[in-house]
């Protein structure tokens, strides 16, 4: 299965990667003299900040630690239903703590193993694992690229950021829970035996989660690089591999994608779409729901950031716009592509597509 993880992410960012550099080459050719201020595009403490949880999530990772967790968490389940809440539960939490796109990477690989020990919908599983991230890292500042960046650049506390999202973000999560009577039966299920996990790796486990806690700490003092160099260096004295395995080409992207939506920003004419979007009801909280749609939530929030100083609005509406079409996330597309199962795109958009709706009357109802 890591062979399969990584050929995956190795795929979709070499698909992005062409993409930005196309988009980027085509801008610099409309604005040539933009050339000296792409530097200044890209925010470097998000990058540096979400670096350091890469590294940090990858540790976990490798630990062993969230397998042995995932295999517990399987293990006390009765019933097709207790086991959808469980698993999107276990998956909200994950993704609040180590990013959206890890949390999947643990959860739907244990998902896909009980296809062969008993009868339930995988398939079926595995999207709502995709809406359990999506609802879960909206809670928090590091639960997915928009909300850290939105962090980082707003300047404002862990908690202040957090108590932000909270209602929102609950909110989403119940919606998700909501939709599993409608979707998974009460019928009890066979106990599924996945057999022993990998061992714990204990020094490794430790150490990551002892710096989890000083790395937030760290980055709401504003010491993004030194925390960045402070936990790049703890790894490559102890567990080189951990560091070999980063995404390193995701950087590359989020790098690409300030660069592009800079420069996108810079277009006059774009200047005057802004405005008109600010006059949907919600404001920038429905513009940023809608271009998700478009374009992903995170190109969403790096391009709207250049027009708008509501920050609180714009990742409402980035998060919502997670939800909807499979593309409005990330996440989405890494859920389905790990089921490996075509079938799953409609099955999907019968059951985001109102979680959409749903989302953005909610958060209609708390901005009123």
């Amino acid at each position: 299965m890591p062979s399969v993880r990584y050929g995956l992410r190795i795929i979709g960012n070499n698909k992005l990667l062409l993409l930005l550099t196309a988009a980027l080459i085509l801008l610099l050719w409309e604005r040539p003299e933009k050339v000296g201020e792409l530097g200044t595009f890209i925010h470097w403490p998000t990058i540096a900040a979400l670096t350091g949880l890469m590294i940090l999530s990858r540790g976990l990772e490798d630990s062993g630690m969230l397998a042995r967790a995932g295999h517990v968490l399987l293990g006390w389940a009765r019933g097709q239903r207790r086991l959808a809440c469980l698993l999107v539960l276990f998956s909200a939490l994950l993704s609040a703590i180590v990013t959206n796109d890890v949390a999947l990477f643990i959860v739907v690989p244990l998902t896909l193993a009980l296809r062969t020990l008993t009868p339930i919908p995988i398939g079926r599983m595995v999207i709502f694992e995709a809406f359990a991230v999506n609802a879960g890292s909206a809670l928090s500042p590091v639960g997915n690229p928009q909300n850290l960046f939105l962090w980082q650049a707003s300047e404002v506390g862990f908690m202040e950021f957090l108590f932000v999202m909270m209602p929102l973000g609950a909110i989403l999560l119940l919606l998700v829970l909501f939709l599993i009577p409608f979707a998974f039966p009460a019928q009890s299920i066979e106990s599924a035996d996945l057999g022993s996990s990998r061992p714990v790796k204990i020094s490794m486990a430790g150490v990551s989660l002892l710096f989890y806690p000083l790395f937030l700490v760290m980055l709401e003092q504003g010491w993004s690089v030194s925390a960045l160099i402070l936990t790049a260096l703890v790894y490559l004295i102890f567990w080189r591999g951990v560091l070999r395995g980063v995404d390193w080409l995701l950087l590359l992207v989020f790098v690409l994608m300030f660069m592009v939506t800079g420069l996108l920003a810079s277009l006059p004419w774009l200047h005057g779409a802004a405005t008109l979007a600010e006059r949907l009801p919600g404001g920038i909280f429905t513009s940023a729901m809608l271009l998700s749609q478009a374009i992903s939530n995170v190109p969403a929030t790096l391009f709207l950031h250049h027009f708008t100083h509501d920050w609180q609005l714009l990742a409402w509406g980035a998060n919502v716009g997670g939800f909807g079409l499979a593309i409005g996330s990330m996440a989405n597309l890494i859920a389905l592509r790990l089921a490996r199962n075509h079938r799953l795109w409609w099955s999907f958009h019968f059951w985001s597509l109102p979680l959409l709706v749903m989302g953005w009357l909610a958060g209609m109802v708390l901005i009123r």
